[in-house]
């Protein structure tokens, strides 16, 4: 069992029948999902939300890079939670650690990797992160 950080994001799923194969064992894919609405409410917990960012900022974030290492099935009707910590900020990209864990003792069950990348939300180059954007990472 791992003892959980306090200074970690977490964000709680539930894994449901949709999220499974036929043996009720979470499809590979889904941890993306899980992990993309973790990252979703770190940045809102952080003032932030995706349409405000595209209209007011003209800014999106895309994931550039993903990698994902699978130790333990989580499974149906589990009770998970999905944790995001800024591994490295760039001036247009972010790094997150990311784990998804079994939230009776934090067993590990998936360990994740992405980079996100800012972008011009017309162009879709990259684009440097609004400082004011950047505070609130801090």
């Amino acid at each position: 069992m791992n003892k959980p950080r306090d200074d970690v994001f977490r964000w709680p799923v539930r894994v449901y029948y949709e999220d499974t194969d036929a043996g009720g064992v979470v499809y590979h894919a889904r941890y993306l999902n899980f992990c993309e609405r973790a990252r979703t409410e770190w940045l809102r917990s952080r003032g932030w939300e995706q349409d405000v960012l595209r209209d007011q900022h003209q800014v999106v974030f895309v994931v550039a890079r993903a990698s994902l290492e699978y130790r333990r099935p989580a499974r149906f009707n589990d009770s998970l939670n999905v944790t995001c910590e800024v591994a490295r900020l760039r001036a247009a990209a972010i790094d997150f650690t990311q784990r998804v864990e079994h939230s009776a003792d934090s067993t590990v069950l998936c360990g994740v990797s992405v980079r996100v990348v800012c972008v011009d939300a017309q162009t879709f180059r990259p684009k440097p992160i609004p400082e004011s954007i950047l505070e609130s990472f801090a």
